[in-house]
């Protein structure tokens, strides 16, 4: 496992996952400008495909080439961005359903990081 690159990943899925969260979400905060901007925040898109991209091809390069473990922490990372983005600016507070799905979610992340096959 090459930590580095694995940390990198873990950044750009972390930086996307914030950005789509105010892309989708956006409209539904206070200030009108997501809803006003529609075409300037789809086009946002093309900004996120590349940093989804680059999450998916350091995770991988960390992990020797492995797939699977990529796809698990992208979705990880997503499960807690969207979480903490729905406690902070919709204040739909962390319920005991989500903090059981925040828990398994760092499980998964813990099993692909921690767990070394032979």
């Amino acid at each position: 496992m090459q930590y580095k690159q694995l940390l990198i990943g873990i950044a750009a899925f972390t930086f996307a996952h914030i950005l789509t969260f105010f892309q989708l979400n956006g409209q539904f905060l206070k200030t009108n400008w997501f809803r006003d901007n529609h075409f300037i925040v789809a086009m946002g898109g093309i900004i996120l495909s590349y940093l989804y991209m680059w999450g998916t091809k350091y995770t991988v390069m960390g992990f020797d080439n492995t797939l699977w473990p990529a796809r698990f922490i992208g979705f990880g990372v997503g499960m807690v961005i969207y979480a903490l983005g729905l406690a902070i600016f919709f204040n739909e507070g962390i319920n005991t359903k989500t903090t059981v799905s925040l828990i398994l979610a760092a499980i998964l992340i813990s099993v692909q990081v921690l767990w070394k096959n032979p």
